[in-house]
């Protein structure tokens, strides 16, 4: 039976119109001063529906700022008061919570590095037990999609129907042009199988660079999710923490304008007439690759049983190394990238070896 989420369906805590809720604010409160002309500075946009800022900031290397603490809240409280604005912060303990709580912060946030510890959740959750405040939990730093819905659940387990998921990318030993790997993949199932939960798009800490964040952005949208999350400072380069990756109200109000907000639907019926034709065309292809695979998947069963009768072990690197040239190069050919191919040819490769280790582990049939 497929698990529901208890969600409220009302989302004006999260944005106040049909378009995508933008959520904004420094990577961190670090002065009274900083905090409210920012977030006037944003306010002024008419584009931010919530204001944030990390009070605690969990880091990774001791001796880095982990931010100003209890007395930052007073600040976003008052920055909040100042535009008329919802005020957001991220908790990662009890005592975070209740100190939320206590100077009335209107929106929760529970970041990667909590959300990777169910023990960390759990408190979290026993903290708001009765309490009606919206929280938002971001995806671990592990792409572990299970670990991210039990987080998700607990918070809600605790009462909490106001609730919404941010996508904010996951961490890699590998070096590539994201500070978070986005592994759309993820958030794209979690829609899937919670469609009434809402997905922000968290563009700054899975780009970590001001430069790709109108392209993650866009990409958010694309794929429908509710809003968007971006880091902002008066002052980026001079910012205590995550400077590169923090943009200028002014600069993300040119962001925001440049973002094209496609609709989910439409009533054009000549185009959905036409879209049906394109889908089905989709769907008998993907019978014939099913059907294939399934054939393919005979024939390597056959030859599981002619290795085992002949005691050949069953992976044979030279001739898998002759299938990946030789099908990265037809694929090349056919318009399809290198590593679409080369994720494909593994995936296959690996239920072939799992469909041989099955034959290979059964007794040979006697012949007669």
């Amino acid at each position: 039976m497929k698990k529901q989420l208890d969600i409220s369906s009302d989302l004006s805590w999260l944005s106040k119109g049909n378009r995508p809720a933008i959520i904004s604010g420094p990577c961190s409160a670090e002065t009274e001063e900083q905090v409210i002309s920012t977030a006037t500075s944003l306010a002024a946009t008419g584009k931010v529906d919530v204001l944030r800022a990390g009070i605690w900031k969990p880091r990774t290397r001791p001796n880095s700022f982990e931010g100003v603490g209890e007395e930052g809240l007073k600040w976003i409280k008052a920055a909040g008061k100042e535009t008329g604005l919802p005020v957001s912060t991220e908790v990662a303990n009890a005592k975070h919570t209740e100190e939320a709580l206590k100077h009335g912060v209107d929106i929760l946030w529970i970041g990667a590095r909590t959300t990777v510890n169910p023990f960390s959740v759990q408190e979290i959750a026993d903290a708001l037990n009765g309490v009606d405040i919206p929280v938002m939990v971001k995806n671990p730093l592990n792409p572990d999609l299970e670990l991210w819905i039990g987080a998700l659940e607990r918070i809600n387990q605790a009462g909490i129907k106001r609730l919404a998921a941010i996508h904010r990318g996951f961490s890699s030993f590998e070096k590539t042009s994201y500070r978070n790997v986005p592994k759309w993949e993820f958030p794209i199932e979690l829609k899937r199988r919670f469609p009434e939960l809402p997905i922000i798009c968290d563009p700054s800490h899975i780009s970590g660079n001001r430069d790709l964040l109108g392209m993650i952005a866009q990409k958010a949208l694309d794929l429908e999710m509710d809003g968007l999350m971006i880091e902002s400072h008066m002052s980026p380069d001079s910012a205590w923490s995550d400077a590169k990756q923090q943009v200028t109200p002014a600069t993300l109000n040119r962001l925001l304008s440049e973002l094209i907000v496609r609709s989910k639907t439409t009533e054009n019926q000549e185009f959905m007439s036409r879209l049906d034709e394109l889908r089905h065309q989709i769907d008998e292809i993907d019978e014939e690759i099913f059907q294939k695979l399934g054939n393919r998947m005979k024939i390597a069963v056959e030859i599981g049983k002619y290795k085992r009768d002949n005691q050949v072990t069953i992976l044979q690197v030279s001739r898998w190394d002759t299938i990946i040239k030789q099908r990265k190069s037809l694929a090349s050919a056919l318009g399809l990238s290198e590593e679409f191919t080369e994720k494909l040819l593994r995936i296959i490769h690996k239920e072939s070896i799992s469909q041989q280790t099955k034959i290979m582990n059964e007794s040979p049939l006697v012949k007669s």
